[in-house]
């Protein structure tokens, strides 16, 4: 484990020990069913954030107003589903029990699932808001129980009905959208219904899971499952804003395909939304 990468994502340049917020990356896309590539996503970004300002317009902060820490990324090893999601548990629990927040930066969905664990191993009331394109809500995919179509369904069997808001869903199997209605809480195409669910999640502790599909391809063509029909880039970010003092105590940021994109908007995309994310979790 590097925790001092050659390029620090976003200039983080603080000490794990004092930081708030740490960052890595989980390289990881062993179950994906289209377009693989997700496991390059965590360095493109890093490489990338170098050429971003610390300075939002957007939230008038700039990053070294916080403290954040990159650790860089885990030694995923290949070939091994079960392997990869205990490295991303064992690291994303030893951020929590340190009393930090873990900002991870996929590779696929399914990378999200032991991160969820290892928060509620110290929150057993968390509450997950999951932004997506896919409902990710089947029972098996393949014949597969862990995979990156059933990541949200996995994470419900740990959490239980009505713990999980799921927004800007806009493909799956019929039976996806009838179970995720009954289970959990969806809100179908847009972003619409936030103020709501803030509403009822309180003070709650909140592990925010955003699959970048979740944005129009037109926006973001570089991921692995393109959907039209997605949200734009302001509409995400007004999104985030509105979480800026929850009481967040995990995130992620995953599905980022940059081989797919040789434009590199993609890329650029992330990285502002982590900059943006950061700030949200950390002033």
């Amino acid at each position: 484990m590097d925790l001092n990468p050659k390029v620090s994502i976003l200039g983080f340049d603080s000490l794990y020990k004092d930081a708030d917020i740490v960052v890595f990356g989980a390289p990881f896309d062993g179950t994906v069913s289209y377009r693989p590539g997700s496991r390059f996503g965590p360095s493109a970004i890093r490489n990338e954030s170098y050429g971003i300002e610390t300075y939002s317009p957007y939230q008038d902060a700039d990053l070294t107003e916080i403290r954040g820490c990159d650790a860089g990324d885990l030694p995923i090893p290949f070939g091994d589903t079960k392997a990869a999601l205990d490295m991303i548990y064992d690291f994303a629990r030893g951020i929590i029990n340190d009393g930090k927040i873990p900002v991870m930066l996929g590779g696929e969905h399914l990378a999200t699932l032991p991160a969820v664990e290892a928060a509620i191993d110290k929150y057993p009331d968390l509450c997950v808001i999951h932004l997506d394109a896919h409902t990710d809500v089947r029972e098996e995919y393949m014949g597969i129980a862990l995979s990156h179509a059933t990541v949200i369904r996995r994470i419900w069997e740990k959490l239980g009905d009505k713990r999980i808001w799921q927004f800007g869903i806009r493909s799956g199997e019929k039976y996806e959208f009838e179970w995720a209605k009954e289970h959990n809480y969806l809100m179908t195409f847009r972003l619409d219904g936030i103020d709501n669910a803030l509403s009822e999640i309180g003070n709650r502790p909140v592990y925010l899971t955003i699959d970048l599909d979740v944005l129009d391809p037109s926006v973001f063509p570089g991921t692995g499952t393109p959907e039209h029909g997605g949200v734009s880039f302001h509409e995400l970010l007004d999104f985030l804003l509105k979480l800026k003092g929850r009481n967040i105590v995990g995130a992620d940021l995953v599905e980022l395909a940059p081989n797919y994109d040789s434009s590199g908007i993609s890329t650029a995309a992330a990285c502002k939304l982590l900059r943006e994310l950061a700030l949200v979790i950390g002033l």
